[in-house]
């Protein structure tokens, strides 16, 4: 059975371990980078559709990768809130060049 993490700090590193492969880095990059756009779209407009777009390009992304490139079942099924957390946190380290996604 799975560990229970408590916090993020203790999360964040199985996170990156269901993460190995450049490929399902790049997709989680390009699907949090929609997301945030998506999200920016939402609060300059309000229109409610940018907050669908944000989920569903994040967690598209994110899970095709998981299912055709990790094989594994993505973390935010179990930890949905330290998942989206990882999301954002490994987002901006791959921007500070910490992960290789090429």
């Amino acid at each position: 059975s799975m560990k229970k993490y408590k916090t993020l700090k203790e999360f964040y590193p199985y996170y990156l371990s269901e993460h190995e492969h450049k490929t399902t880095k790049l997709f989680h990059f390009i699907g949090t980078g929609f997301s945030l756009f998506f999200l920016v779209q939402f609060f300059l407009t309000f229109n409610p559709f940018n907050i669908l777009y944000a989920l569903l390009s994040g967690y598209g992304f994110a899970w095709v990768s998981h299912f055709f490139v990790e094989h594994n079942k993505p973390a935010t099924w179990t930890y949905p809130v330290f998942s989206l957390m990882s999301d954002y946190i490994m987002f901006w380290e791959i921007l500070r060049g910490k992960h290789k996604i090429l």
